[in-house]
């Protein structure tokens, strides 16, 4: 059975990540979708509640497979949870030629820490290209239309979270 790991901070996740996780699907008989706890980062939503987020989100709100997708939270380097996990796949999203070098170098460094762990590239649909996690709470704080790119867990988490934090 083929595992691919998906790692991201997910905060909070989007259409733009829903996109790549079901074409991960396509490809994968397991998809661990791996909400990052990075301490260089600063978070909306805690590790625990992006990690039920993206539940809500995959499963409540879009009935996707339970069987085939795992979510959990980590703070280890990828390539280790990758070892861990017995995944040899990376799964990357990618938005724009400016994700790129960013993820080439990762890709680079990660293969460099461990030959056996392969990096995949995915671009999400084109409408969903220009979606940003950050573009979306700026929006949201902004009480702009945020229903083209979170689904409905994520809106109502959302807008909940924004209101507590003005």
């Amino acid at each position: 059975m083929s595992t691919a790991i998906y790692p991201g901070t997910f905060d909070p996740i989007t259409y733009g990540h829903i996109d790549v996780i079901r074409k991960s699907l396509r490809i994968f008989n397991k998809v661990v979708i791996a909400a990052a706890e990075n301490i260089n980062k600063d978070y909306l939503f805690t590790i625990d509640e992006r990690v039920e987020l993206i539940k809500d989100s995959l499963f409540k709100d879009l009935k996707l497979s339970k069987k085939r997708i795992i979510v959990i939270p980590f703070n280890s380097l990828t390539i280790d949870l990758c070892k861990k996990l017995k995944a040899k796949v990376i799964i990357r999203g990618l938005r724009a030629v400016s994700d790129f070098e960013y993820e080439f170098q990762l890709a680079g460094m990660n293969k460099k820490l461990n030959e056996e762990i392969e990096t995949i590239f995915l671009m999400s649909d084109v409408e969903n290209q220009i979606i940003s996690s950050k573009f979306v709470k700026e929006i949201a704080k902004l009480d702009g239309n945020i229903n083209k790119f979170l689904t409905k867990s994520a809106i109502k988490v959302l807008k909940d979270k924004i209101k507590w934090d003005l």
